[in-house]
């Protein structure tokens, strides 16, 4: 090249292309000026990690579980609660570091690691060391199984008034309760015939089927989310009976989210709204929401159906559970109704200090005063509802939540357990709030409609603020 004339040069410089500025050769610019480029990434290494908000929203949750962990498990005065709550703080501490330190595969770990301290070991710890363990706080398990030996002998779950003779021979519960304790009463004995195993069971399957409305994608991720939480491991774990309870409130307003546009939303709704309120009627506040939500999207006589609908659902399984009590309905109505508002002959053991318990200790004006206080914040909640009435799925959620805080902090009995059945409506709607809408489906182009929600990542909730950026995500 050196030997080369100018000419030469001169020609090679003139077949070089027009598009390089100059007419410089690209080679000979780029080796002068241009400064070492990076080495090229290995493929063998797979995409860059990169920080991703949602690590932080996952690790502020365990930590938030983990501390709540921490304040029961120097709060609470039964063993098993104890005992739950030493193994779910360890396995939340572990879930946020794993999920904060790992970032690559450290949100489905998490998930892994929160439901074995929460929930796979108290139980295995309970299985193996049960029996030197004090059964105070089994007592709802106890009933349960009760009522459904009661239920297959007289045709009713419910012990006759004279033969009430202490607090545990009430049963709170609604008549459908008593299915849950059918195994045992049927002859299964151990873990077989628990219902604790039948509560949790089907509370799960249920929870499962609400996330398969609402997040199609991630339903098993957003499942094990929630089953490890505090709000589902806790009562699962402890023996409370508020499990199924709490997954049919989540599948009523999975059904009659607005976003989905299901046909025939009312009865699907209604039918499971309906099976809740025959377990238990702290689920009745949820029929005028959903109604007024209903009525404001679909009209009046589509809400009119649902609530029919919810009702003879109800009503239908109070008889089949119940059938004795059609003719002497004495023994449902002071189990049911007079027990919880403590004007039975016995009190209820739920006493938390809230403010319906307090005025109710000071005696029977007191009572009534919590009984009036508790009326006056139904009938506000009612005509928020038809001054305001709920639009979607998050208003819906928020509305019930803040009626049933209402009822359980004016309650004449009642305990801080109640508040899971707010925190679960909400950790609901948390999660499955920033789903877009079918509208904005139909609208979307097919880069930003494309689906990525099968991973686990999708589980963790994120805020409703975030819908716009999170509707690519879904």
């Amino acid at each position: 090249m050196w030997g080369r004339s100018p000419r030469s040069l001169a020609s090679v410089t003139q077949r070089v292309p027009s598009h390089h500025p100059k007419g410089r050769i690209p080679d000979m610019e780029s080796s002068a000026t241009a400064p070492a480029s990076a080495p090229a990434p290995d493929p063998a290494a797979g995409p860059p990690v990169t920080a991703d908000p949602r690590d932080r929203q996952i690790v502020a949750w365990y930590a938030g579980f983990a501390a709540f962990a921490g304040l029961v498990f120097l709060g609470s005065g039964q063993p098993v609660q104890w005992t739950w709550a030493a193994f779910a703080a360890g396995g939340y501490s572990i879930a946020a570091l794993t999920a904060g330190l790992w970032r690559r595969r450290g949100r489905q770990a998490a998930l892994i690691i929160a439901l074995a301290g929460a929930v796979a070991a108290p139980l295995t710890w309970q299985v193996t060391f049960g029996s030197r363990m004090s059964k105070v706080g089994e007592g709802p398990l106890q009933v349960v199984a009760r009522s459904a030996v009661l239920l297959l002998r007289h045709g009713t779950p419910y012990l006759p008034t004279v033969q009430v003779s202490h607090v545990l021979a009430y049963d709170p519960y609604e008549p459908a309760m008593a299915i849950f304790g059918l195994p045992r009463a049927w002859g299964l004995a151990g873990a077989a015939g628990n219902p604790r195993l039948w509560l949790s069971l089907t509370g799960v399957a249920i929870l499962a089927v609400a996330f398969a409305l609402e997040r199609p994608g991630s339903a098993l991720s957003c499942t094990v989310f929630a089953v490890g939480s505090p709000v589902v491991a806790m009562p699962l774990t402890t023996g409370q009976t508020d499990l199924p309870v709490l997954a049919l409130l989540c599948l009523t307003l999975a059904c009659a989210d607005p976003g989905r546009q299901l046909q025939r939303a009312w009865l699907t709704a209604g039918l499971a709204l309906g099976a809740a309120c025959a377990i238990k009627a702290i689920a009745w506040p949820a029929l005028p929401v959903v109604a007024a939500m209903l009525a404001a999207r679909d009209g009046v006589r589509t809400a009119g159906r649902f609530a029919v609908t919810t009702v003879g659902t109800t009503a239908a399984l109070i008889v089949a559970t119940t059938p004795a009590s059609v003719l002497a309905p004495a023994a449902l109505f002071q189990n049911t109704v007079l027990f919880p508002l403590g004007l039975a002959r016995y009190q209820t053991l739920a006493a938390s200090p809230l403010p319906g318990h307090l005025l109710a200790t000071t005696g029977s004006a007191g009572r009534w005063v919590a009984i009036g206080l508790l009326c006056a914040a139904g009938l506000a909640i009612a005509a928020s509802l038809v001054i305001r009435p709920p639009a979607d799925l998050r208003a819906a959620a928020w509305r019930l939540a803040l009626g049933l805080a209402l009822l359980f902090t004016l309650a004449p009995g009642s305990r801080w357990g109640y508040f899971i059945y707010p925190a679960a409506l909400l950790g609901f709607v948390a999660m499955t709030s920033a789903r877009p809408t079918l509208a904005a489906r139909r609208s979307a182009t097919p880069d930003s409609a494309a689906p990525d929600s099968a991973t686990p990542d999708n589980a963790v909730p994120r805020p409703a603020s975030a819908s716009s950026q999170v509707g690519r995500d879904e």
